[in-house]
């Protein structure tokens, strides 16, 4: 098993492990679903491409010892700040400890990076996993960000939704 730089030839991969573990019914075997908040796809092979692409930004993924992806993590850097978003561990690993990982994984490319701390947003009311988060060190800056209602290419709501900003000092 090995955390490294995801590529463009993991595109489809990386999507339909996203896919899996936020939306479809397969998420619901794990703790961390957004099934029931949004429908329709968490990414697509575009969004994919561009942020792989994207000056500053970066995959980290996760593979098993057969080369399967089975989690992966967006890092984009802004200025002295780290963004994470799209943690994703696939629905049937989740639990074991994978997702920690990941955590280090990108404070540690984020310090390699000179930045003093990590930042993300999550949906508001989504109370477990921002719990999980605050285990891990993360704390609720009391920034709300809106979620974008209009833009079903990346998710349909069932209701009004908002992002919290968390963030972890790691400097």
């Amino acid at each position: 098993m090995s955390i490294s730089k995801a590529g463009l030839s993991d595109v489809k991969e990386l999507c339909a492990l996203i896919n899996s573990a936020y939306r479809v019914e397969s998420s619901k075997k794990g703790w961390t679903t957004e099934a029931d908040l949004l429908g329709g796809q968490r990414t697509d092979e575009e969004d994919m491409k561009a942020i792989i692409s994207k000056p500053g930004c970066l995959i980290l993924k996760f593979t098993n010892e057969t080369g399967e992806i089975i989690s992966c993590v967006r890092l984009e850097k802004h200025g002295d700040k780290m963004y994470l978003g799209m943690l994703t561990v696939s629905p049937v690993l989740q639990g074991g400890g994978i997702g920690k990982l990941m955590m280090i994984a990108s404070e540690n490319e984020a310090k390699k990076q000179n930045c003093r701390c990590v930042y993300m947003q999550v949906i508001k009311g989504r109370d477990e996993l921002i719990a999980w988060y605050e285990r891990q060190g993360y704390k609720d800056t009391g920034k709300r960000k809106p979620f974008p209602m209009g833009a079903p290419r990346f998710g349909i709501p069932k209701k009004e939704l908002e992002f919290i900003i968390m963030e972890k000092m790691i400097s």
